[in-house]
């Protein structure tokens, strides 16, 4: 079995931010969790009809609990015509029918606090399904749902008298008008992402507490927390005291009206109401918890946004906001080219904005963007990994990244998701989703031990051969079994989880993050993210001349587990990441 590997981890320098300073006490769970998230349509399918269910997902349960997953957190589950798989609910109080029951959630929440680990469920708050009750309700304008979504009668068309023209020029994220005309109200209804995804009207104070509704409904059900999608998105501009909407400015980045970036979202997204909404669903679950006992219920909050804007997203000082606002600069300001003081710059700038009390976190893939093993390259999946493992707080792992899947080539033919099949077959490559959401990769057998069915929602990547869970199990230098081991040493080690944190870039090509803790062993990680030999001295990083003794190394390392360096020269080859041990 061959299999890339790759290291890029580092070492620290002047204390540039510490992390947990001297607290050599147990943190509340969540914050320095492993979370792992499942996109359930993929993950196992239990029944034989080619989609991942619930059933699948309790199924394999004690692999999660194998590579010591703290909480997992499913990609929408709830009743859905599948529009956008999920993300276009239809009912809020109920599961898909082909990902199961009721039931079936109780069952897998059930088993899974036997083995303890923690179900968070992704919540879609910003829209819903236009097959969904309330928007059928608000289409007939009947009594207290009348604007339950955002709607807008538009303008006379100047050259047609027959027709009206959308009241802006906002573009949808799935291209082309974020308004779109109903017959039966004669009005537009504003949608930000699918036609078919209607947005709430949040200055309603009924749409706010229906959401607080939601919310309770599956706390009561035993759920531990909630990943919020889209958060940047829940309100737009209020119209002017005429009723009008602002068009936004245009960016000069295209002339196509259709596209996305035609225009800059200054209207649309990262409105300051946004802020107060988070605190206050905040304010449900700790007003759970208060009433209910049992451990902290946590909020995920997904926004791709300005750093001054995510850090409010903590809270003020006097209210709090979200546990973990999502950091996703390891996707989106990082590459396979990136250099180590770009490593630096990216991390240290989120320890440095952060307030006081917050607690870290990093998130190397998800379903909306092509996999790590694509994004950086296979030979640096260890580093990335081990790198995940070292970082202070919390750690987020999207399924499939651990074994080292990689992104899988679907035809025009194939493409489901909505986002590309707005396109054409000369475009739809650049925008897909699909390729990073392919069926999990358990085994070499049939379907990749996925399933049974004769053809899979999406098709099995082509190297499952090579790449799956059976097959690393077995090969003790894999992506599953390096993976495993960094996340054992995160579990169970008192200076992963409270130790003094630090990092630089000892070259142009070599990282090194430090973590210290009084009475404990020092941890350091380098690694070389370049592609030739790097020859460094780690006493920027460490004070003493003491050897150092290797706890992991990633799969291209000719190092092994208990071999010993001496810090003033380490030589690392391309991609090479090393855990160092020293007792200060």
């Amino acid at each position: 079995m061959t299999l890339l590997r790759v290291i890029i981890l580092g070492l620290v320098a002047p204390c540039i931010f510490v992390y947990g300073a001297g607290e050599n006490q147990s943190k509340d769970w969540w914050k320095t969790a492993s979370i792992y998230q499942i996109y359930p349509r993929s993950f196992k399918d239990s029944d034989g009809d080619g989609i991942g269910d619930l059933k699948g997902i309790r199924e394999m349960l004690p692999y999660l609990k194998e590579i010591g997953v703290d909480a997992t957190w499913l990609s929408p589950i709830f009743k859905s015509p599948m529009a956008d798989f999920g993300y276009d609910i239809s009912d809020f109080f109920d599961i898909q029918p082909e990902y199961g029951t009721l039931k079936d959630l109780d069952d897998l929440i059930a088993t899974a606090k036997e083995i303890g680990i923690k179900v968070l469920l992704d919540l879609v708050p910003n829209h819903s399904s236009d097959e969904n009750e309330w928007f059928i309700k608000s289409l007939n304008r009947e009594k207290g749902y009348e604007d339950f979504y955002v709607w807008h009668p538009g303008y006379p068309d100047p050259k047609n008298a027959t027709n009206r023209l959308p009241p802006s020029n906002w573009v949808s994220h799935f291209r082309f008008s974020a308004w779109t005309w109903r017959e039966e109200r004669q009005e537009f209804y504003l949608h930000q992402f699918h036609y078919k995804q209607p947005d709430f009207n949040y200055r309603n104070p009924a749409v706010v507490q229906q959401m607080k509704d939601v919310m309770t409904f599956w706390l009561k059900r035993g759920i531990d927390g909630f990943r919020i999608d889209a958060v940047p998105n829940l309100f737009e501009v209020a119209p002017d005291q005429n009723g009008k909407y602002p068009d936004e400015p245009l960016t000069g980045e295209t002339n196509n009206p259709d596209d996305y970036n035609y225009v800059k979202h200054i209207y649309t997204v990262n409105q300051p109401e946004t802020i107060d909404m988070v605190y206050q669903w905040r304010q449900v679950v700790d007003e759970f918890q208060r009433e209910n006992g049992g451990d902290t219920r946590i909020l995920l909050t997904e926004a791709y946004s300005p750093l001054d804007v995510l850090m409010q997203y903590y809270g003020n000082g006097t209210v709090n906001g979200s546990h973990v606002p999502f950091n996703f600069h390891l996707i989106t300001e990082l590459n396979g080219t990136s250099t180590a003081p770009d490593y630096e710059n990216v991390i240290n700038e989120w320890m440095n904005a952060m307030p006081a009390g917050g607690t870290a976190n990093w998130v190397l893939g998800n379903h909306d963007n092509r996999r790590v093993a694509s994004r950086y390259g296979v030979e640096k999946i260890d580093l990335l990994n081990m790198l995940l493992m070292i970082l202070p707080g919390v750690a987020v792992t999207y399924n499939g990244e651990e074994i080292g899947m990689t992104d899988v080539w679907i035809s025009w033919k194939d493409t489901v998701d909505p986002q590309a099949c707005n396109t054409d077959p000369s475009h739809y490559e650049a925008v897909s989703r699909d390729v990073a959401r392919t069926p999990f990769q358990w085994s070499d057998g049939k379907d990749a031990g996925f399933s049974t069915s004769s053809h899979t929602w999406l098709p099995i990547g082509s190297n499952y051969k090579q790449v799956n869970v059976e097959g690393e199990r077995e090969y003790v230098r894999s992506y599953l079994n390096t993976y495993k081991r960094a996340k054992e040493l995160r579990r169970n080690t008192k200076t992963f989880q409270n130790g003094d944190f630090k990092m630089l870039a000892i070259n142009e090509n070599v990282i090194g993050i430090k973590r210290s803790l009084q009475n404990e062993d020092t941890f350091v990680m380098v690694a070389n993210v370049g592609s030739k030999v790097e020859r460094v001295n780690l006493f920027a990083l460490v004070d003493s001349l003491g050897l150092m003794e290797v706890v992991l190394s990633s799969g291209t390392s000719s190092r092994r587990i208990g071999d010993v360096v001496h810090p003033v020269e380490v030589i690392l080859l391309p991609d090479e990441a090393l855990y160092l041990r020293t007792k200060e």
